[in-house]
């Protein structure tokens, strides 16, 4: 069958691997959509991840069917569907350095147990709204970083898809007001759409200036100045400007979350930043919260459904990736298996 790899420096293809064998602990996926995230982009740059690198399978937003299920599993039946834990394999990280990929036709899932790798959702679920689950974990993390309280006053800056994710985490956490930072008139649209109260062009705004207008000034005898009043801010962007801007207009106590890959160093003034005791989290990853956007990505997967940019299909998988490497092609590209 076949399976996309990363098979050298700044090189993908297709690869036949041999179809698994599901044994009596074991269920196999038939997988149905898998989106393209970023890090597959990083991962094909350097060559695959180690020591897999030139032949690393990529893959690791999946949503999937179940087609076998071992005669001791529990809770799982043929024909569920489902969302995946891929940090929950015995084998590695699906798609992540891992010895499988969610881009292939077939996954086995050793040792699976409901709940832990796999969460059963309704059958109505689009295949792509389900393969948001992911992204979407990856961003409720970086909310939960960043330990909003009812009422905050939140900035996001990066209208991609763990942005969006994030507008819609912090909704579910309470904040008051949510203000999307971008770039890109379209990407903008889409945050009101998801439900953002507030956008900000920052190529043609001020977002200092406009964020006193909405959030109120929040300067104090010891940090002085005009300061937006917001409580929170999310890196989701990963440009330097981003965390710069921000120790130079946060308030007092303000903490900045950075979710966003950096790829050069970012220089801060800490002299700056230590009047203001700006707290500084960073998010990588889900440790708990894969399953915890499942429900809520149930109940609104329409809203969901406006992250996803392009539908592109398996047999055009390699097409997919390199769409999703380029800048500002796409938002956010989802593959689908028929």
């Amino acid at each position: 069958m076949r399976s996309v790899h990363v098979t050298g420096p700044d090189t993908v293809g297709w690869v036949e691997i041999d179809r698994p064998v599901c044994g009596p602990q074991d269920v196999l996926l038939a997988m149905r959509a898998c989106g393209i995230c970023g890090s597959d982009g990083l991962y094909t740059q350097h060559g695959g991840i180690p020591p897999r690198q030139g032949a690393t399978p990529l893959g690791h937003e999946p949503a999937a069917e179940i087609v076998e299920v071992g005669a001791e599993v529990e809770g799982l039946s043929v024909g569920d569907h489902v969302v995946v834990d891929t940090m929950a394999f015995r084998d590695g990280l699906l798609g992540s350095g891992g010895a499988q990929g969610g881009l292939t036709e077939l996954v086995l899932v050793e040792g699976a147990e409901a709940g832990r790798q796999l969460r059963v959702i309704p059958p109505h679920i689009p295949w792509e709204v389900a393969a948001l689950n992911e992204p979407m974990a990856v961003a409720y993390h970086g909310v939960n970083r960043t330990a909003p309280q009812e009422g905050d006053k939140v900035v996001v800056f990066g209208a991609g898809p763990i942005g969006l994710g994030a507008v819609l985490g912090y909704r579910r956490r309470g904040a008051s007001h949510i203000v999307v930072v971008d770039i890109q008139p379209s990407r903008l649209q889409t945050a009101l759409q998801v439900g953002a109260d507030a956008v900000i062009n920052s190529a043609e705004e001020d977002v200092a200036a406009r964020l006193v207008e909405l959030h109120g000034d929040a300067s104090s005898a010891l940090v002085r100045g005009v300061r937006p009043g917001t409580d929170i801010y999310l890196d989701a962007a990963g440009a330097a400007v981003v965390p710069r801007s921000v120790t130079r207009m946060a308030k007092h106590g303000a903490t900045l979350g950075v979710v966003a890959v950096h790829k050069s160093p970012v220089e801060l003034d800490f002299g700056e930043i230590l009047t203001t005791e700006l707290n500084l989290v960073w998010a990588m990853g889900y440790p708990t919260e894969i399953f915890e956007v499942t429900d809520d990505i149930i109940e609104n997967w329409e809203k969901y459904a406006l992250i996803i940019s392009h539908r592109i299909p398996f047999d055009q998988a390699l097409d997919a990736l390199s769409l999703a490497r380029t800048p500002g092609a796409a938002d956010k590209v989802v593959v689908t298996f028929d």
